[in-house]
């Protein structure tokens, strides 16, 4: 789950380094690489193993290892454990020892690329589309991009205002669903409405058919309008 894909090397080319530096450490040494598609690879299967190299940290790992070899009718492995090196410039963020984690840290908010220049968009404005589950921090980001003068669009509080009596798409979608989904004062109960769409492909589609362009609609109206600010 912490892996940023942009940060990791093809399979091919760390192989290739991995060959390289057992050939220049010792060019007699009698080597397998190969790829992993489970978590143990060959050290349950193969009967020739006889030790296993591990870290204080994956240790834990070894021994589920002998575990599943036991359980396969084979000898349990020798476990070396070598020590882990401490990083002594690490953050208050990041880990002691020295890691890729901490690397990943460090190069978070870094450009992985330059941007590409495309002369078919125009130089503003520019559109940042900022997404993620509830909790991600979202309006954290937000807020900090505002404070460097970025001018915000809630499409959130957009989706509340096009439900809203008068709004684009309130008749169409009491028409849809009923007057039962009004409240006595004629705004939509977004509950009772959720409790229709949801778990029914067909009907949620008719809900997002008739709501999405219009929320869209007043996005393009918002950057037009943070154009004519500047």
């Amino acid at each position: 789950d912490k892996v940023l894909m942009e940060l990791i090397e093809p399979y091919e080319l760390r192989a290739a380094k991995l060959r390289e530096f057992l050939e220049d450490v010792k060019p007699s040494l009698r080597y397998d690489i190969v790829p992993l598609v489970d978590p143990y690879g060959p050290s349950v299967t193969d009967p020739d193993l006889q030790c296993l190299v591990v870290s204080e940290e994956t240790r834990r790992g070894g021994e589920a290892v002998n575990k599943k070899r036991l359980e396969n009718g084979l000898p349990e492995l020798a476990l070396y454990e070598i020590l882990l090196m401490k990083d002594p410039d690490h953050s208050q963020n990041e880990e002691e020892k020295i890691s890729s984690s901490s690397l990943r840290q460090r190069l978070l908010g870094t450009l992985l690329r330059p941007p590409r220049q495309d002369p078919a968009l125009p130089s503003r404005p520019y559109v940042i589309g900022l997404t993620g589950g509830t909790g991600s921090g979202k309006t954290s980001i937000a807020k900090l991009l505002g404070h460097l003068g970025a001018f915000l669009i809630d499409a959130d509080k957009l989706g509340h205002s096009v439900y809203v009596p008068g709004g684009p798409a309130y008749e169409r979608v009491v028409a849809l669903f009923g007057a039962e989904i009004l409240n006595e004062d004629g705004t939509i109960n977004r509950k009772v409405l959720g409790a229709k769409v949801f778990g029914n492909q067909e009907r949620l589609k008719s809900l997002t058919d008739t709501v999405w362009p219009e929320i869209a609609q007043m996005v393009k109206e918002q950057i037009r309008e943070a154009d004519a600010q500047g």
